[in-house]
């Protein structure tokens, strides 16, 4: 008998093992049998992972259905609306009133906040409470049945939107109707939740303790905190009706501009000053520059308020108005707010002389050296601002001396821009919200502008809504000199009109 070593016999059978696929396949092959596939098992899904993806796909797809067709119009009053609902982590509701600002209301706490755009005023239904301030008493009923009317067309809409949007995106991802419709049920539930938990946590109180941002900052000073309204309804009325007609007013102005076609061979500057934070300025300025094919805007100072820190974000536009802006600071301008513009892109800040040159103009200025954003004294000189126009005189003077002589000159207070007398063929001021004209002494120009912002909150606080004023300034570009000049007023006297006027020169008159 032969015994077979053990270490022969594993190594044997470890080489049958492996030669016995190759066989059985062999053998299937030879008898016409197709092979039969390995089955191996695949991994399971993670319950979490899938879970957490249909989260992300229902709460995607019901934004997009929102933002699509989640929003309906609705007559408010004498107002045009458009209700939308938006996610957020806050709730509540806002009140986007274009170009005056909007109005926060703490109204509930929900990850649903509502949106209410007021596009216009609607002429007829606003001078009809002019004329009439005694329907004021039953205006709150009325606006009640409209907010709820349009409150629920804009739950069914969205409803509607947040089912179809999660699934429409749900069968685009999975591809299975099972899953869209389930997609579709949860965006259902999660409104249907956030819905009555905006109801569960409902303030009615909140209209008493409204958030003002934009020109609206100064809208309880204007018409007077809840209480004195109640106290005082009679002047509230009149007080109303003014706003009403002159808010219709400067719609009807700042809805439309003239188109004009400027001459190309000669180089634009558009004048514009005291904007003092009325957002609607940047859309007139946006419109003006494309109108105009303007080679630069010129900013004569109090673009804002009070220079807080807090209004910064008024100026983010700026870079995206289709010309390089010159600024210059006024007293209503904080050194807050010009390292603001320093850091933006498209935009010079002048001060202490400092000169640039753009499309072909050099341009020297300095910063009003006073803040006093709550003063309510008449305009005048006074050392301080005489001393600011020492200062640009000299840098002026240095500038020439170095072969760089200086075409424009920019100051916000005309006191400051009138010691540059002599020194520059142009001076550019703003600072009085009026328009104005003059030849110095010396023979430099004087131009101050009025206000772009129409004086901003107090655009509707007078008799007659103050005039948005601008200005664009033609200059020859071999010489350099100005060759003639637009005036542009909107809504001047409280007429619904664009006023234009040129003006030449002396030396340029036939």
């Amino acid at each position: 008998m032969v015994r077979v070593p053990v270490a022969a016999t594993a190594a044997l059978r470890r080489m049958t093992d492996r030669a016995r696929p190759a066989l059985r396949t062999l053998a299937r092959r030879r008898h016409g049998r197709p092979e039969r596939p390995v089955l191996e098992l695949a991994p399971r899904p993670n319950p979490y992972a899938r879970a957490f993806g249909l989260l992300c796909v229902v709460l995607l797809g019901a934004w997009l259905g929102l933002l699509v067709v989640g929003n309906v119009r609705v007559p408010v009053g004498p107002m045009n609306t458009t209700m939308t609902l938006r996610p957020s982590l806050t709730g509540g509701t806002k009140i986007n009133i274009s170009p005056l600002g909007a109005l926060e209301l703490r109204s509930h706490e929900a990850p649903l906040r509502l949106d209410v755009d007021v596009d216009q005023l609607d002429p007829e239904r606003s001078q009809a409470l002019v004329d009439h301030p005694e329907r004021l008493s039953g205006l709150q009923e009325e606006v009640a049945r409209d907010v709820e009317h349009g409150t629920l067309d804009l739950a069914v809409r969205s409803c509607i939107a947040v089912v179809a949007g999660a699934t429409a995106l749900g069968l685009a991802v999975y591809r299975r109707p099972r899953r869209a419709l389930t997609a579709g049920g949860l965006a259902l539930s999660l409104l249907a939740a956030s819905g009555a938990s905006a109801l569960a946590t409902w303030n009615p109180k909140s209209v008493l303790e409204p958030k003002y941002s934009g020109l609206l900052s100064s809208a309880p000073s204007l018409v007077g905190d809840a209480r004195s309204i109640v106290s005082e309804f009679d002047v509230y009325q009149k007080e109303l009706a003014r706003l009403v007609q002159n808010v219709t007013k400067l719609y009807d102005v700042t809805s439309t501009l003239p188109v004009y076609q400027p001459d190309p061979t000669t180089i634009r500057v558009l004048h514009v000053s005291d904007i003092h934070l009325n957002p609607a300025s940047w859309k007139i300025i946006a419109s003006l520059v494309q109108q105009y094919a303007i080679d630069v805007i010129v900013d004569s100072g109090d673009t804002m308020d009070h220079g807080s820190a807090a209004e910064n974000g008024f100026l983010d536009p700026i870079p995206d108005l289709g010309a390089p802006y010159v600024w210059v600071r006024g007293n209503h301008d904080s050194q807050e707010t010009q390292k603001y513009l320093r850091r933006m892109k498209n935009v010079h800040v002048l001060d202490d002389g400092r000169a640039v040159t753009i499309a072909g103009l050099r341009f020297a200025g300095i910063g009003d050296p006073q803040f006093t954003p709550d003063r309510s004294a008449s305009p005048g000189g006074n050392p301080a601002e005489d001393l600011a126009g020492a200062r640009l005189a000299s840098a002026l003077r240095d500038q020439r001396a170095a072969g760089t002589p200086v075409d424009i000159a920019v100051a916000h207070e005309p006191s400051a821009a009138r010691g540059t007398d002599g020194e520059v063929p142009l001076a550019l001021a703003g600072h009085l919200h009026h328009e104005d004209m003059e030849v110095m002494k010396y023979g430099t120009r004087l131009r101050v502008e009025g206000s772009t912002g129409g004086s901003g909150l107090r655009a509707v606080e007078g008799q007659y809504p103050d005039p948005i004023e601008a200005s664009v300034l033609y200059f020859d570009r071999d010489t350099r000199h100005l060759q003639a000049w637009d005036e542009i007023k909107l809504g001047g006297l409280g007429l619904t009109t664009a006023e234009i006027s040129r003006h030449l020169p002396e030396e340029n008159r036939p």
